[in-house]
């Protein structure tokens, strides 16, 4: 069986765990994996056209990074509590915040800090928003990736990538609970305005401005998140309670 989505020169240089590992950290993070399926070896096998060794492989990879949890009948995609998902939104606040607080100065940490975030990431991001809001995204995937996107490449411009890429991690963590939450046009909007006028301030200078406006964005995406979780617990609850 041919490899799905991958040319034979590429195949040939990317080990098919790694191959695996990556395919299906991104099926499960966009939903193509529903997270209530166990996570079979064999299944995954002939979705992906490879045997069960680099299947296994990947899955373990992806159980020691957290994305994947073993329940008594086997493996699934990791699914966060709620006072879980509460605390992941308290982490990206935490990260997002120290980009900020490089910039502004840590006496604390004795290691050569930039005096303001990389201003052309900045404008590229500005850039890219500003078209969204004269041609909205789609609500799904992708404009979850690039709402993630927004904020890694935020974080990166303050001059510390192992901080972006802590942040990517717990976006991997909660990427499947925000790809199943359908935003309306009004909260598409209110993204975008709210990513527009982050850049604009940074851009200007403005960052403890620019820092309250990013604190307020990710609480009020973590508030709507926990309702739109406990409105689906509670829906999931009334259907045992009733049949066709």
């Amino acid at each position: 069986m041919a490899d799905r989505g991958v040319g034979a020169g590429s195949a040939r240089r990317v080990p098919l765990a790694v191959r695996v590992y990556d395919e299906l950290r991104r099926d499960l993070a966009t939903g193509e994996l529903a997270p209530t399926e166990r996570l079979r070896a064999e299944r995954l096998a002939k979705r992906y056209g490879v045997s069960r060794t680099p299947v296994r492989e990947a899955l373990a990879r992806l159980q020691a990074d957290g994305l994947v949890q073993r329940h008594p009948d086997g493996l699934y995609l990791y699914r966060p509590r709620l006072n879980e998902l509460d605390e992941l939104y308290e982490l990206r606040i935490v990260l997002e915040s120290r980009g900020f607080q490089r910039i502004s100065g840590d006496r604390t940490v004795r290691v050569p800090m930039p005096t303001a975030h990389d201003l052309p990431t900045v404008r590229a991001e500005l850039a890219r928003w500003l078209d969204f809001r004269d041609t909205p995204p789609e609500p799904g995937p992708d404009l979850v990736a690039a709402d993630e996107q927004f904020h890694t490449e935020l974080l990166r411009a303050a001059g510390n990538s192992a901080l972006a890429e802590a942040l990517s991690a717990v976006y991997l963590r909660v990427r499947p609970v925000r790809t199943m939450d359908v935003p309306t046009a009004d909260r598409v909007a209110a993204m975008t305005a709210d990513h527009i006028t982050i850049a604009e301030q940074v851009l200007a200078g403005d960052d403890e401005q620019a820092l309250r406006t990013l604190t307020d964005h990710i609480e009020t995406s973590r508030a709507h998140v926990r309702v739109r979780a406990e409105q689906a617990i509670a829906f999931t609850k009334l259907g045992h309670a009733v049949r066709d």
